[in-house]
């Protein structure tokens, strides 16, 4: 669990420096989200190659190697002064989180006890949060306050990286190394077809929250400076950690829910959450701005958390890191391609005209949540006369 929050910290810690790589090196908002698409891109590759890399090579090996990437990241950023810098950077960060998102995941679900049942879900999903929220912050306060700023929360991040490897290497392996190594790497992403019905909708629930993870990470940084007035690289960090943050305090609510339940109600909390964030661009109001994040985070920290729950449904130890790389997958391509596309249109259009675009998306997923959304299947018996799966379905959603 250490490691998987150190892992996301370092692949938040860039995110308060944005706007002084755009007032110092003159990057612009089209570069800065191609940064994001890039550090996307990078963990999109690296769960269709490396995601099942795990179960044949153990957890701890995978995971040692992933935090050794995103060792590299940290260090080649550390001169960052043109864009090709930080794409590169981005890139072997990307590369490392998805890695370790597959790998560490594995092994948080994999180390955790049987009950409460939630709490698997819970840390694998919400792991990410945290590190994300305490890298953000970190590296704001270094930012502003500490000496060396372009520099020192890399080489914090860097520090932390090394001693979780340290911690791996000294604990026990929970998945057996078996052979066909190699033949995994062939890209393939596997759902058990027991909880394959869940996917659309745990599809919208990640599309649409990483997508609104990514607004913040490529466009508030500009956006706070340009619309709400601040340049704080500390208020920069806790803004992305209002969105993060309350996504892990909500996340264990939604476990006294059905998964199904709990998406709709998280996802209905995050619209509006979103309709808050419109309306304080619209009036130019930091404290609305962040209290709407708050609750736009805590929907998707219940939201993300259920659909998560329902994938893991009756999970084997084999199919734990294949489900992950299809969970990953889904997060990482709403964080890509909204980016990708958001910053070719920063060229024509306004920042509050952008985030009227991210916040349709939400209402689209929203609305598709609400009324699609399903429980896991809860048992599965033969009928010997006929020969046929007969499904009973939990309907009590």
């Amino acid at each position: 669990m250490i490691s998987l929050v150190a892992s996301f910290a370092a692949s938040a810690a860039p995110i308060p420096l944005f706007n002084i790589y755009r007032a110092e090196d003159g990057f612009t908002n089209a570069g800065i989200s191609m940064a994001v698409v890039t550090n996307s891109v990078g963990t999109i590759a690296a769960l269709l190659v490396l995601g099942r890399l795990s179960n044949h090579l153990g957890r701890r090996l995978t995971a040692i190697a992933s935090l050794g990437l995103l060792l590299l990241g940290c260090l080649l950023l550390l001169n960052v002064h043109d864009i090709g810098t930080l794409l590169a950077g981005r890139l072997l960060m990307g590369v490392g989180t998805g890695s370790a998102s597959s790998s560490l995941t594995s092994y948080t679900v994999d180390a955790a006890p049987a009950r409460p049942e939630w709490l698997a879900a819970v840390a694998s999903s919400q792991g990410p949060m945290l590190g994300l929220t305490l890298g953000a912050i970190a590296s704001g306060g270094l930012v502003q306050f500490g000496p060396w700023p372009r520099d020192l929360i890399y080489l914090v991040c860097a520090g932390l990286l090394v001693l979780s490897a340290a911690l791996i290497v000294i604990s026990p392996e929970t998945a057996k190394p078996t052979p066909g190594a190699w033949r995994s790497l062939l890209p393939r992403v596997r759902v058990p077809a027991r909880v394959r019905h869940l996917l659309p909708v745990a599809a919208a629930v990640f599309l649409a929250t990483w997508a609104t993870g990514a607004f913040y990470q490529a466009f508030v940084p500009a956006l706070v400076e340009d619309q709400l007035h601040t340049h704080s690289p500390l208020i920069l960090g806790l803004l992305f950690a209002a969105y993060i943050a309350p996504s892990v305090l909500g996340a264990p609510l939604g476990g006294r829910f059905t998964s199904a339940a709990a998406q709709r109600i998280g996802m209905i909390i995050f619209l509006a959450g979103w309709i808050g964030i419109i309306t304080a661009i619209a009036i130019g109001t930091l404290a609305m701005f962040i209290a709407a994040t708050i609750v736009a985070g805590a929907g998707q920290g219940i939201a993300v958390s259920a659909a998560t729950r329902g994938l893991l449904h009756h999970s084997t130890l084999a199919n734990r890191a294949p489900i992950f790389s299809a969970i990953y997958l889904l997060c990482y391509s709403g964080a890509a391609f909204p980016s990708l596309i958001s910053g070719e249109l920063s060229n024509t259009f306004s920042l509050p005209q952008i985030a009227l675009g991210y916040g349709g998306l939400a209402i689209v997923a929203t609305l598709f949540t609400v009324l699609a959304a399903r429980n896991p299947y809860t048992d599965t018996t033969r009928n010997s006369q006929h020969g046929e799966l007969i499904k009973v379905i939990d309907r009590n959603t």
